[in-house]
């Protein structure tokens, strides 16, 4: 059991869940999904949660992602979940819904980053790697030298007096009809954004678009090297289950 741990995916439509061989990021059995509570509050969430740690058959530490910023095991945001998590100790929260378990809890995209940094599309790279998430929002993850550096917000970056999410998220692609062509001018004036404020040696292209990369990515226009990310919509579970190890191990992601 050392060298697996369990992670849990928290969306706006599916709560998702498996144990992770945390040797190389595969998932050991099957991954559960169930729907995400509508409203989708604290306590509904915790519920799936402890229905999924449960079917799983886990009793060690938890990982869990939420759409939010969490910082000091608090949310302070909420994207496509209730409002009410607003403030909510989600880290005491889980705790108590999975009977005392160990629980992290980290932002959906800092998990993928995590998991993709070592596993996926930037287990190579060196130096500073940037996981963008192009979907409704952005979401971002900076990784240096295998270190999360949580909290990342690049989604509401200003660019050109526009947030950057309302320029480049995938959403905005399919709301305007985009082509990739006009769609790529827009991400590449976000990564020269973002690349001149940060110096990235890469950029991991995460979200539901990277699976079509082959259509835009060589589009782009901005300095630093663009791959898409390879473990797609495994990424966050595997990043949660990799949280809950640092952590039980005495080495924070926050």
């Amino acid at each position: 059991m050392s060298d697996q741990g369990c992670g849990i995916d928290i969306g706006g439509s599916g709560v998702k869940g498996a144990i992770v061989d945390l040797s190389d990021g595969s998932l050991v059995g099957e991954r559960i999904r169930i729907d995400t509570p509508q409203p989708a509050t604290p306590e509904a969430v915790a519920s799936t949660v402890a229905e999924i740690v449960k079917q799983l058959g886990w009793e060690g530490a938890v990982g869990i992602t939420l759409p939010a910023v969490v910082t000091g095991g608090v949310a302070r945001t909420a994207a496509n979940i209730d409002k009410s998590w607003i403030g909510t100790d989600a880290v005491a929260l889980f705790k108590d819904a999975l009977g005392g378990n160990s629980v992290v809890v980290l932002n959906d995209a800092d998990a993928a980053g995590l998991a993709e940094d070592k596993y996926g599309a930037g287990k190579d790279a060196k130096g500073v790697v940037i996981l963008l998430t192009f979907g409704t929002g952005i979401g971002s993850a900076v990784m240096t030298n295998g270190e999360l550096v949580p909290n990342t917000e690049f989604g509401h970056l200003v660019v050109d007096g526009k947030e950057a999410e309302h320029r480049a998220a995938s959403s905005i692609k399919e709301r305007d009809e985009l082509s990739y062509k006009d769609w790529a001018k827009e991400v590449s004036l976000v990564l020269t954004h973002i690349e001149d404020l940060m110096w990235p040696d890469l950029f991991v292209a995460g979200g539901g678009v990277s699976r079509k990369g082959d259509k835009w990515i060589h589009r782009l226009d901005n300095r630093t090297p663009v791959v898409p990310a390879a473990l797609l919509n495994t990424a966050g579970i595997v990043g949660a289950a990799m949280a809950a190890e640092r952590t039980s191990k005495g080495n924070d992601v926050e």
